[in-house]
């Protein structure tokens, strides 16, 4: 994509619309604080290299089903009278057909196994660190971003700014990112982002947003996605669905770029809806009668997110597509997000307009399971190597919100 270099009254540097973005104005050189510049130019975004951390251990569903029908027959059997009563309704025991058949996962990794297979505990048991130690969000955050920067095959000096950018954070602040960036040694400035299983995506389209106002020469996006944690694993339909991991992405600027995949385009979109919900947050000490209720952790309505996002999401891939002068039937693999093997079926059908191969739509569910912004990430990076220059693919997620984001990519 060629540059081009506007200029605006008082020194503003307005960005049009390039590789598919909104308006920007007032963006800054790398090592620029506050100042504005008359003359900008815009430049191409590339994703460098990706990386990724993957925990030490497994948890298979045949595993996760014994600690849960374990958890349900314990319950039964101390609820009994008030079941026969009609004042309580007995738990059903969950299979590993039925996790399957409902999502396509087989097994997940996870952070600290014992607590999720004792049911008794029914979640993780992680430790909290002294202050002077690294946290553990920033530890796998970090880790993954070693890998990237090792493929990269540069020092993570050349890096201007890090985005944390995942469903949860560990805590409010200091922000997950700037302890990340004290992790790698990289100067300039970093951030968290939420945008539930989005945020991989939203802080891709933010880095490129840098890379092409001049403001930074490379930006590393982080992904560290510790979902074992706001998972209720006393719930049938949802107590299969994550796993956890990390993973990493570089954007770097194209002049100086060796390799990687051309940026077409970025497009974000969101909608309201309370279908996927998450109630934890700061405020819950100001109202304790709530503290320990299912809603402060994962909750979905499955059936309503299936119905109302694969449309969404399949008219948002066809229209940016088109917006680029791009035939959705020249995609040579799309990289969607992990949480379910129908939706991703149904989404390749409807923007193919046929079933699409495996090879066309790349399936990580079942080793990682649903690792929430992540996932479309470890598919990408997993499956990119056998790309020739000018191929195209799509990256895309979609998730609570409802958020969606798409990133159309060439190999260079």
């Amino acid at each position: 994509m060629a540059r081009r270099s506007l200029r605006v009254k008082g020194g503003l540097r307005l960005r049009g619309d390039v590789q598919g973005q909104a308006c920007a104005i007032n963006a800054q050189s790398p090592g620029m604080t506050g100042e504005s510049v008359g003359d900008a130019t815009l430049h191409q975004a590339v994703i460098a290299a990706t990386g990724l951390y993957t925990p030490p251990e497994t948890l298979t569903n045949a595993e996760l089903v014994a600690a849960f029908n374990a958890y349900v027959a314990k319950f039964n059997d101390d609820n009994a009278a008030a079941i026969e009563a009609g004042e309580a309704a007995a738990m059903t025991p969950s299979s590993e057909e039925f996790i399957v058949k409902a999502s396509g996962i087989k097994s997940r990794y996870v952070m600290a196994k014992a607590g999720l297979v004792d049911p008794d505990l029914m979640r993780p048991v992680i430790p909290e660190r002294p202050n002077d130690q690294v946290s553990i969000m920033a530890e796998i955050g970090a880790a993954a971003a070693r890998d990237a920067i090792a493929r990269w095959g540069k020092d993570a000096s050349q890096i201007d700014a890090v985005i944390c950018a995942a469903s949860n954070m560990q805590r409010a602040y200091p922000a997950m990112a700037i302890e990340i960036q004290q992790e790698l040694g990289i100067e300039g400035f970093g951030f968290d982002m939420n945008v539930a299983c989005s945020s991989a995506t939203f802080g891709i389209k933010t880095a490129v947003d840098y890379i092409t106002s001049g403001s930074a020469r490379a930006v590393l996006v982080v992904n560290p996605e510790i979902t074992s944690g706001h998972l209720n694993y006393q719930d049938r339909d949802s107590h299969f669905i994550f796993g956890d991991v990390a993973t990493a992405i570089i954007v770097e600027r194209a002049d100086l770029a060796e390799g990687g995949w051309d940026v077409l385009g970025t497009r974000l979109k969101t909608v309201f809806s309370n279908n996927i919900r998450n109630n934890f947050g700061f405020l819950n000490r100001a109202a304790p009668e709530g503290n320990g209720a299912a809603d402060k952790l994962f909750v979905q309505e499955g059936r309503k997110v299936f119905r109302e996002v694969v449309p969404m999401v399949s008219e948002m891939i066809s229209t940016h597509a088109a917006d680029l002068g791009i035939d959705t039937t020249q995609l040579k693999r799309m990289w969607l997000h992990q949480a379910n093997i129908n939706m991703n079926d149904m989404i390749g059908r409807k923007v193919l307009g046929r079933d699409p191969s495996p090879e066309e739509n790349v399936i990580i569910l079942d080793e990682f399971a649903n690792t929430s912004s992540a996932g479309s990430i470890i598919a990408f990076h997993r499956a990119h190597e056998d790309f020739q220059s000018g191929e195209l693919g799509l990256i895309c997620s979609f998730g609570a919100g409802y958020s969606a984001g798409t990133v159309f990519v060439k190999k260079r």
